[in-house]
């Protein structure tokens, strides 16, 4: 049984919000010179993409205003 659409539409919103806490105060130079703040964000952006490609064809078409 597929997962349902919106279990990863969650997952986005959720690594998005995760992403938003790890960088809230953090300087460009200290996200820079950061290998363990880098990993997170990175692995968060993965999940993002993992996600937002396993989202159904019928759902971004009915939804063509968001790339």
């Amino acid at each position: 049984m597929p997962r349902p659409e919106r279990l990863y539409l969650l997952d986005i919103v959720q690594a998005a919000e995760a992403i938003a806490r790890f960088l809230a105060g953090t300087s460009q130079d200290r996200f820079a010179s950061d290998d363990l703040l880098r990993s997170a964000v990175l692995y968060k952006l993965t999940v993002i993409g993992e996600a937002a490609a396993r989202l159904p064809a019928d759902l971004q078409a009915r939804h063509p205003h968001v790339p």
